[in-house]
């Protein structure tokens, strides 16, 4: 079962990214984070009293909390990146850089998580890698001032990094109470967090100014990303965080896919090969 939780955790994130991506083309993206971390708020409180996971709080440890916590944190930190690489750059060069955590994430799982790392593994580290290496180079005669400046990069590149730690917590932090419940605990911590840097920053004035076209996909992306991570942190309480966290990467897929309907973002052949690459990565190590 935790392979199925993998993959709705991948086609909601893949929809997570488009309806962000639409939410963020003139709201600012600290500001857009802090208003869908409510909805993911909501969404994952909801399934934990759906579920009576609240009834086993209690009995949550010291080490369990501040593992969620530190998951939290680092979860807001790679939203906050993710969303301002999303408003500055082309979606198609933004997430395979953010799904690139894969690798780190096998490294950080070998290393804390104790969990291997195999010629299988090494294989696909290696065309991961390169598979994003090839997707995020410039197109020929690029004319978009998007993809002029490395500030798009730098923040996807802090996106995929948070990602891991998000990813490597999470597993430390569920392993002893419902995975419901754990997702509610650390979503509560991305609000506190979220909505800190927007009063720090002095941008609580902007969320009256929203058009409502983007107020309506940012809470869309909200209800996207509780129902993925719903099913991710369920599959990782069952499953190993080598295998699974590579499944959700497959978002991807549906990310560029959706991108060419709606945004008319085409890959060119290099890009399309990186794709391949990053694909055939992912497929070796959900097989070994």
């Amino acid at each position: 079962m935790w392979i199925l939780y993998a993959i709705g955790s991948s086609f909601f994130a893949g929809i997570t990214a488009i309806l962000a991506k639409c939410g963020v083309r003139k709201t600012d993206p600290d500001v857009a984070t802090a208003i869908r971390t409510i909805v993911v708020l909501l969404f994952s409180w909801l399934m934990v009293l759906i579920t009576g996971a609240y009834t086993s709080m209690s009995n949550i440890s010291g080490k369990t909390i501040l593992f969620l916590v530190l998951s939290g944190l680092a979860t807001g930190a790679s939203w906050l990146c993710y969303f301002r690489a999303l408003q500055k750059g082309d979606i198609n060069k933004v997430v395979p850089i953010d799904k690139s955590s894969t690798v780190l994430t096998i490294i950080l799982a070998l290393i804390f998580l104790h969990e291997g790392l195999t010629w299988g593994k090494a294989v696909s580290v290696i065309l991961i890698g390169a598979g994003t290496i090839l997707m995020i180079t410039k197109k020929e005669n690029e004319n978009s001032t998007e993809e002029h400046g490395s500030g798009w990069l730098i923040y996807a590149i802090l996106s995929a990094v948070f990602a891991s730690l998000t990813a490597i917590l999470g597993k430390l932090g569920i392993a002893q109470i419902n995975s419901n419940l754990g997702t509610a605990i650390r979503t509560t911590v991305v609000l506190l967090m979220a909505w800190l840097v927007v009063y720090v920053s002095g941008k609580q004035n902007e969320v009256k100014n929203i058009e409502k076209k983007e107020l309506g996909f940012i809470c869309l992306s909200g209800l996207a990303t509780g129902a993925s991570w719903l099913c991710y942190y369920r599959a990782l309480q069952d499953g190993p965080a080598s295998v699974v966290v590579p499944i959700d990467k497959l978002s991807i897929l549906v990310t560029i896919a959706f991108s060419w309907i709606v945004f008319h973002e085409k890959l060119t052949p290099k890009a399309g090969c990186g794709l391949i690459c990053i694909i055939l990565g992912t497929v070796v190590l959900c097989i070994i």
